[in-house]
C-alpha cells in the first residue's frame, strides 16, 4: 500500500476534520492489507503498541482479515500471559516472523517452532541497524557479528523451521575476511507508540521508558511508501510540541491513535515509574538486598570481574542480580551499567521491566546502543547461559521445545572486550548456603555442560582466537576458556569435584588445580567490594604463564600521584620478574590508569629500565586514546617502542606476531 493511498484513505473517513491524522485503532488497522509485512515496535512492553495489536487481532477474529501477514518485531513483547505479540499468534493471520527474541510470546514461539509459519531469529543489533539501512534502500547491513553462530548461513542462517526456506542472510568476503550480509527486505506498516502527538502526526516520548528503533522503522516504511501508524497516550495542539522533544516527524506519520490508559502502560510491569523515564530521580535506599541463594552466589562470583570506571552490560535473567550487588556494595556509582535498547546508566531493571532503568543517564536510539556495542564500547558484558559445551560454545537461543531467541546476546558477546556468563550449573536442583558453603541435594538435575550445544549462539572457537576473555560462573565453580576448551579454576566450598561436578557434566573439562571461590560469596554480610575494585593488591595484578613465557601486568584502575606510590609499584614489578629468573614477554593493561602529570618523567624511565633488564618483547593497550597518545609519546621520547593498541585482543595478536617474524 502507498503513503498516498493511506493518506486518502484516512481523509475519507467521516467526521474528520482536514490534515487530522487522529483516528481509531479500529479505523487504523482495518487499512493493513493481506500479506503485508508489517513492523512492529518496542522492547518487551517498553513502547509496544498494545492497543494497535489488539485492534488487529479483533478484525482478524471478526472478518478473517488480513490474511498471510509478515510480522517484524525485534522484541516479542508480552508478559507469558497473553498480553503482546501473542494477540496475533494465530495461523491464516501469519505467513512469516521475523524477530530477535520471543522469549515473552509462547505462542508465537509455538507457532514457529511447530513449523505453522516461516520464522526466523536475526541478532537484535543487526536487526536494528538493518532498519535504517532498509530506510536509506541500500541493499542490507554488512556486519562481522553472527559468525560461527547459528546465524551463520553456515549453520542455518538464522532460519527456525524447516519451512522456512527463504536466505534472509548471505556469507560475503571483503578484503580476504568474510562478513554476513544481513538482506534488506520490503516493509509496508509500521506499528509504533509515543506519548504526545499533535493532529500532524508530530510524536514525543517523554512518558516513554525507550527510544528503541521507532524513528528508523518510520523512516523505513514511509520511504517505501507504507503506511506508519503511531499509538499515543495523548494529543496536543497543532504547533505546541517543542520541535527538540519530537521523536517521530509528523510527514513520516499517516495515523495516530490515542490508546485507553489500560493499553498503553510503560512496560509489561509498571503502568507508569517516572524514575524510569527521567521524569525524576528515584532514591535507591529502599532497593532490597537479593537473599543469600545459589543465584546470589552466582551474582556476587562474577561482580567481582567488574572495574571501576567500566561500561557493562547486563543480560536478561540472573545477569540483573548484579545490578542488586553492585548497589550493595556501593560501588553502583563507579560503574556504568547499561542494556541494550539504549539505557546507560543508572539501575537497570529486571523482569517485566528489563530493558528499563531506573535514573538513567542516558536514552538513546537502540541502533546506536549497538553501533557502541558493536564497535567495542562495552569494557565488559554480563550474559546469561542455558547450555555450555566442551569448546565453550554457549547456548541460549533455543533447547528443547522453548525458542527464546538470540535477542542482542551475539552483538554482545562477540564484541564485549571481557565477557562473563552466568547461570546456574544444572537446572532443577536448588541447592543451599548454610555456614558459609553450598549444600547440595540433588534429586533430577539436568546438565548445563553438555556434549554438545543444541544451538550456537556464542561461539567459543571464535572467541578463543580473538583472545577474548571469557569465564563461566556457577554457583558450584567457575570456569575460564582456552585455546583447548574450557579450564575449571574454581570451585565452591562443600562441594565435592568428582561428585558434584565432573559427574554432572558431558564432557572432561581441563582441571589442573583449581582454587576454592572467595569465602565471602558465601556469608550473608556485604563482601566489602568497594575496597577491592578502589584497591586491587598488586600482588594481584600479576600473572605469568609459563608455556608461553608470557608476563601479564594488570595496571587497571591505578592512580599514580606521589614518588612514593610510583616506587612502590617499580619494585614490586621488578621483584615479580626477577623471581621468574629469566626475560619474557609482557602486556600490559593500562585501562583507567591516571599517572600525575609531574610523574610522567619518572614512570616512563622506570619501565624504559624494567624493559631493558626483563623484556624479550612487550606491548601495551588501554581503551582511552589520550593515554594512548600521552603514553606512547612519553614512551617514544625514552627510545622505547610504546606498541600501544586499544585492546588486549590487538595487543596479543601483535605480540605473537613479533615472536614468529
Amino acid at each position: 500500500m502507498s503513503a498516498q493511498t493511506a493518506a486518502e484513505l484516512v481523509r475519507s473517513l467521516p467526521g474528520l476534520p482536514e490534515r487530522d491524522k487522529t483516528v481509531t485503532a479500529d479505523e487504523a488497522v482495518r487499512l493493513i492489507r493481506d500479506r503485508d509485512a508489517v513492523v512492529i515496535g518496542g522492547f518487551l512492553g517498553a513502547c509496544f503498541p498494545e492497543e494497535l495489536t489488539l485492534a488487529l487481532e479483533a478484525r482478524f477474529l471478526e472478518t478473517g482479515r488480513p490474511r498471510e501477514l509478515t510480522v517484524v518485531s525485534p522484541v516479542a513483547a508480552g508478559d507469558l500471559r497473553g498480553r503482546g505479540l501473542d494477540h496475533l499468534a494465530r495461523e491464516g493471520l501469519l505467513r512469516r516472523a521475523v524477530g530477535g527474541h520471543f522469549a515473552a510470546a509462547p505462542a508465537m514461539q509455538k507457532l514457529a517452532v511447530e513449523g505453522a509459519i516461516e520464522a526466523y531469529n536475526l541478532p537484535l543489533g543487526c536487526l536494528s541497524q538493518l532498519f535504517r539501512d532498509i530506510a536509506a534502500h541500500k541493499p542490507g547491513t554488512l556486519s562481522r557479528v553472527g559468525l560461527g553462530t547459528f546465524v551463520d548461513p553456515r549453520h542455518g542462517g538464522g532460519k527456525i523451521n524447516q519451512r522456512t526456506t527463504e536466505d534472509l542472510i548471505d556469507l560475503v568476503t571483503l578484503g580476504g575476511e568474510e562478513y554476513l550480509l544481513y538482506k534488506s527486505f520490503g516493509l509496508d506498516v509500521a506499528l509504533l507508540r509515543g506519548t504526545t502527538a499533535d493532529p500532524d502526526g508530530n510524536v514525543t516520548m517523554e512518558h516513554e521508558a525507550l527510544t528503541v528503533d521507532s524513528l528508523a522503522i518510520a523512516t523505513a516504511v514511509h520511504n517505501a511508501r507504507g503506511l506508519v501508524i503511531v499509538q499515543v497516550e495523548q494529543a496536543a495542539e497543532r504547533r505546541s510540541l517543542h520541535p527538540r522533544a519530537v521523536e517521530i516527524p509528523g510527514p513520516m506519520v499517516d495515523c495516530v491513535v490515542v490508546a485507553s490508559p489500560e493499553h498503553h502502560w510503560q512496560t509489561m510491569g509498571a503502568r507508569h515509574t517516572p524514575a524510569y523515564s527521567g521524569e525524576l530521580r528515584a532514591p535507591l535506599q529502599s532497593v532490597p538486598p537479593l537473599p543469600l541463594t545459589e543465584r546470589k552466589v552466582i551474582v556476587r562470583r562474577a561482580a567481582m570481574e567488574l572495574r571501576p570506571n567500566s561500561v557493562v552490560n547486563l543480560g536478561v535473567g540472573i545477569p540483573e542480580g548484579i545490578s542488586s550487588v553492585a548497589h550493595e556494595e556501593r560501588i553502583l556509582d563507579s560503574l556504568t551499567l547499561t542494556a541494550e535498547p539504549g539505557v546507560i546508566g543508572g539501575f537497570p531493571a529486571g523482569g517485566l521491566d528489563f530493558g528499563a532503568a531506573l535514573n538513567p543517564r542516558a536514552v538513546i536510539e537502540q541502533a546506536a546502543q549497538f553501533d557502541f556495542y558493536d564497535g567495542g564500547g562495552l569494557d565488559a558484558a554480563f550474559l546469561g547461559l542455558a547450555q555450555v559445551d566442551r569448546e565453550g560454545n554457549v547456548d541460549v537461543s533455543r533447547f528443547g521445545p522453548r525458542l527464546a531467541g538470540a535477542g542482542g546476546f551475539i552483538n554482545i558477546s562477540q564484541n564485549a572486550r571481557r565477557l562473563v556468563f552466568l547461570g546456574t550449573f544444572v537446572a532443577f536442583s536448588r541447592p543451599a548456603v548454610e555456614d558459609g558453603r553450598l549444600v547440595i541435594s540433588d534429586e533430577h538435575p539436568c546438565p548445563k555442560f553438555v556434549t554438545e550445544v543444541e544451538q550456537r549462539t556464542f561461539s567459543g572457537p571464535h572467541a578463543a582466537a580473538a583472545d577474548q576473555p571469557v569465564l563461566y560462573v556457577t554457583e558450584r565453580c567457575v570456569f575460564r576458556l582456552t585455546p583447548g576448551g574450557l579450564e575449571l579454576i574454581e570451585i565452591a566450598p562443600g562441594v565435592d569435584l568428582e561428585r558434584d561436578v565432573l559427574d554432572r557434566m558431558g564432557f572432561a573439562p581441563i582441571v589442573r588445580q583449581p582454587g576454592l571461590m572467595d569465602a565471602r560469596i558465601f556469608r550473608p554480610e556485604i563482601m566489602g567490594l568497594r575496597d577491592d575494585l578502589l584497591a586491587i593488591p598488586m600482588a594481584a595484578r600479576f600473572s605469568y604463564d609459563e608455556v608461553e613465557n608470557l608476563f601479564f601486568l594488570n595496571l587497571e584502575g591505578l592512580s599514580i600521584t606521589s614518588t612514593s606510590q610510583l616506587e612502590a609499584v617499580r619494585a614490586a614489578v621488578d621483584d615479580r620478574l626477577a623471581a621468574i629468573g629469566h626475560r619474557v614477554y609482557a602486556i600490559v593493561n593500562y585501562d583507567n590508569v591516571y599517572i600525575a602529570p609531574h610523574l610522567t618523567d619518572q614512570y616512563t624511565e622506570a619501565v624504559r629500565s624494567t624493559a631493558e633488564r626483563h623484556y624479550l618483547g612487550a606491548t601495551r593497550y588501554t581503551t582511552s586514546a589520550f593515554m594512548r597518545l600521552k603514553l606512547g609519546t612519553a614512551l617514544d621520547a625514552r627510545d622505547v617502542a610504546p606498541h600501544i593498541h586499544e585492546s588486549r585482543q590487538e595487543a596479543t595478536a601483535w605480540l605473537r606476531r613479533s615472536r614468529t617474524s
